[in-house]
């Protein structure tokens, strides 16, 4: 039986509480009884809010179905769709114009473009990865990655492979040349770096010497003006180091003993609360708030273990260099981090209210991590996050303006407990949900005044998109929903409203993950795509991913390209309404079974890890053994695609069950090699995290928008019941 104290009216779960008293509250200036008397008040007030705008979301949801049974198939005519979202309010009348007055925004958020890691804050190892990724080793991306080809003796082995190297040299130097080129001749040929008092000196294998064509790249250097260890030089506002070594197995073989290329790399990371991780009660969000704190601190440590060896990993210290007129330089060592909260929908019985309701996640979320995050504005560790002062919290899976002012009126309230200035925590908006995607200048100006963040989630996204329209008709294939026209009109609008309203050095516009980890090649070839949509951020999957990533923001000056798109007709709201419907239904019995096993084996490779381990993000292999980064998102447009497909026909029961049943065997042997793992397909009658996965497709149509939370935590409550009751 998990202790609780009761104090305020609350029944506070005993490590939570034991958790903010010992190690959040103190060096704060936020006193006990204060800080819970404060919390217990902004539960009862906002509690109930909270539950009218869900109680709205079902509403609507009930009124579009009902709509769309009774206007099915030739009856349907899309204006009258769209007068009938007018008038039951889910498309909102579009605010006069304005532009965004949020003050005291960092410049990793405003004036600098690069790429953005999001990772599970409950997993130490990779939030320390993730906040020390904001400088990358471009000669490691590149060698350990299939940027590089493996043909012509340049395979990647045990051991240093020379071939290899020169091979990643060649590129690298390339980049140099792009990046920071000089007066004459390659960074191919240069056999010396060497500083006069004036400027740097390249010296080229033919003897000459050229200095670089933009002196003012130059920002820095450690060790001697003689022979500097270090040389930092800026592009497109983001920095790059020369590493000097001539006993490296690198540096040793070139001439200028060039031995490696920093990049700066995840210019911002958000610590994620939600899709990523399996948080169903207080003694899990402890992990998460603990994590935080110690991010916020900077004290957060981990033990590695490594070929044999054991080391504490910690957060990275600022990097500094002289500057030739004997200036000190410094440059930040950390990625600037965002925590995410969870959205509206979910409670957890880490904290029960004096009616002895589950407190709303949000609004503790919104408490507890800013609680923590005084830690950094109060300078009370040796590291610091915001050097404005503010508290970066994204807030995801809103519905429309009225969800978004909700959530403004939390942090507000959150701020005058904690004696905080109005609109010091600043919100990302998470254009995710079609009522926000359809409403988004509404959306944005209900936080005007501390809005630092929208980005763009394809598959949350699609997911709510056949949730929506659940009773519209059977739905494209799911390769095929991402040809359809509301995509690329729900992609472009972020933009283009973003853009409208001033986020253009003052804000991020993002753009979504690259799901597939082991495929850097592609992902060079083809995530520019974001930054030319426009975008200056975009989220990577790892600090590897993030150091390649970084090389587009050099090849893109993007707060140029913004000024030109500013210039373009805007997305098409009637396009972005635009349902996705299959042409036709008339698929062989094949592709059916096809699409039933793709959706089946990619739910159940990742729920069995989620109820098993409590694992809310990894690397899950999928139906022909690819490695994807999947969480929340990519299961709930799966779950929702074979609900839309049995709602309508297109399959039945039993060949779902059978898909699920073959599938589960699939993913036991996908994971054998772990010890850990308890394979589903031996027992279907009693594997929970079988039982999951089923119920989110056969329940997927009653589950509130789609959402895989409430089955997820439910199920992972009940299995933690079976470890201990075994125990």
């Amino acid at each position: 039986m998990t202790q609780t104290i009761q104090l305020a009216g609350l029944t506070i779960n005993q490590n939570l509480y034991d958790f903010i008293e010992s190690e959040a509250l103190p060096d704060t200036g936020i006193a006990s009884a204060q800080f819970w008397q404060s919390f217990a008040q902004i539960i009862n007030d906002l509690s109930g809010e909270n539950a009218q705008l869900l109680a709205k979301r079902d509403d609507l949801q009930t009124q579009i179905d009902t709509w769309h049974k009774d206007n099915s198939g030739d009856k349907f005519n899309f204006d009258n769709y769209k007068q009938f979202l007018t008038d039951i309010g889910y498309l909102a009348p579009v605010v006069e114009d304005f532009s965004i007055s949020t003050e005291n925004v960092d410049e990793e958020l405003a004036t600098i473009a690069g790429p953005q890691l999001v990772v599970p804050i409950m997993n130490a190892r990779f939030a320390l990865n993730a906040v020390n990724a904001r400088w990358g080793s471009l000669y490691d991306a590149l060698y350990g990655t299939d940027v590089i080809a493996d043909e012509g003796g340049a395979e990647k082995g045990t051991s240093y492979n020379p071939v290899r190297g020169q091979k990643v040299i060649a590129y690298a130097k390339k980049f140099l040349d792009q990046a920071i080129p000089l007066v004459e001749g390659s960074h191919q040929n240069a056999v010396a770096y060497h500083l006069t008092e004036q400027q740097l000196m390249v010296t080229l294998a033919n003897g000459s010497q050229s200095p670089l064509k933009d002196s003012s790249a130059f920002v820095g250097f450690t060790g001697s003006i003689n022979k500097p260890n270090t040389l930092a030089f800026k592009h497109n506002n983001l920095h790059l180091e020369l590493v000097f070594d001539a006993s490296s197995v690198i540096g040793k073989t070139e001439e200028s003993t060039l031995s490696d290329i920093l990049l700066e790399s995840a210019l911002t990371t958000i610590m994620d609360c939600e899709d990523s991780v399996a948080a169903v009660d207080g003694d899990d969000k402890v992990i998460a708030y603990r994590n935080w704190l110690g991010l916020m601190q900077g004290t957060l440590t981990e033990e590695i273990q490594k070929n044999g060896q054991v080391f504490t990993r910690k957060m990275n210290d600022d990097r500094n260099y002289q500057s030739l007129t004997g200036d000190s330089v410094q440059l930040k060592g950390r990625s600037l981090m965002f925590v995410r909260n969870v959205g509206h929908l979910m409670t957890n019985n880490a904290i029960i209210d004096e009616q002895g309701r589950e407190v709303p996640e949000g609004i503790m979320d919104a408490v507890i991590t800013s609680l923590i995050a005084l830690h950094d504005l109060k300078g009370n560790g040796k590291l610091s996050n915001s050097n404005e002062a503010s508290i970066y919290i994204v807030k995801p899976k809103m519905h429309g303006p009225t969800e978004v002012q909700f959530a403004d009126t939390i942090f507000a309230r959150v701020e005058d407990a904690l004696s905080l200035p109005r609109n010091t925590i600043k919100m990302g908006i998470m254009d995710e949900e079609r009522r926000t995607s359809v409403n988004l200048k509404n959306c944005i100006h209900a936080a005007k005044e501390r809005v630092v963040f929208i980005n763009t989630g394809f598959l949350d996204r699609t997911g709510d998109e056949i949730h929506t329209s659940m009773a519209a008709g059977p739905m494209a294939r799911k390769a095929d929903i991402k040809l359809t026209p509301w995509i690329g009109a729900y992609e472009n609008n972020n933009v283009d409203v973003g853009l409208a309203c001033g986020f253009s050095q003052k804000a991020q516009i993002g753009k979504g993950m690259w799901p597939i980890p082991d495929q850097m090649a592609n992902m060079i070839a083809t995530k520019i795509n974001h930054v030319e949509a426009g975008a200056n951020t975009a989220w990577v999957p790892s600090p590897t991913a993030a150091t390649l990533h970084a090389l587009h923001y050099h090849r893109i000056d993007v707060f140029g390209l913004q000024k030109d798109l500013m210039q373009r007709e805007s997305a098409n709201l009637d396009d972005i309404l635009t349902i996705p419907l299959a042409t036709d239904t008339n698929w062989s019995d094949k592709e059916i079974s096809e699409e039933l096993d793709n959706n089946a084996q990619g739910i159940l490779g990742y729920v069995v890890r989620w109820i098993d381990q409590g694992v809310g993000c990894s690397k899950v292999p999928d139906i022909n053994d690819v490695g994807l980064m999947e969480d929340r998102a990519t299961l709930r447009i799966s779950s929702q695609h074979m609900a839309n497909w049995l709602h309508h026909g297109i399959c039945t029961k039993e060949q779902v069950q059978a898909s699920l049943e073959k599938m589960a065997k699939i993913v036991d042997g996908q994971n054998a090699s772990d010890p850990s793992y308890q394979a589903m397909s031996s027992d279907f009658n009693n594997s929970i995290a079988f039982k999951a996965a089923s119920a989110l497709v056969f329940c997927g149509k009653e589950q509130p928008s789609g959402y895989t939370e409430p089955l997820l935590h439910q199920c992972r409550l009940d299995k933690k019941q079976e470890i201990l009751n075994n125990s």
